[in-house]
């Protein structure tokens, strides 16, 4: 799977995390993930939560419309944005391609 790419009206993403962060941020690739930090830690999912959290606000989406389908316990997730009201400029660079 490439960074983003498009499943009908959803965006799914491939993202490596980086916890415990001075902010919450886009970075870039990470071989063919895209490179979020989090300030949270990586402890009894805050780092998951703060996730969601960050992608709702950047898509323009209600938290439940974030779905974390692999990765739980891992820095590698694929996560699903159902119906995006925007795209991250980080997110459209990776879908043009």
């Amino acid at each position: 799977m490439s960074a983003a790419g498009r499943d009908g009206d959803d965006v799914v993403l491939s993202c490596h995390l980086q916890p415990r962060a001075s902010r919450d941020e886009w970075v870039g690739l990470h071989g063919d993930a895209l490179k979020l930090r989090i300030q949270a830690p990586p402890v009894d999912g805050a780092a998951n939560k703060a996730l969601v959290k960050f992608l709702a606000a950047e898509f323009g989406v209600p938290r439940q419309q974030v779905i974390i389908e692999q990765g739980d316990s891992s820095r590698r997730k694929r996560v699903r944005i159902q119906a995006p009201a925007t795209l991250p400029p980080a997110v459209a660079q990776q879908l043009d391609h």
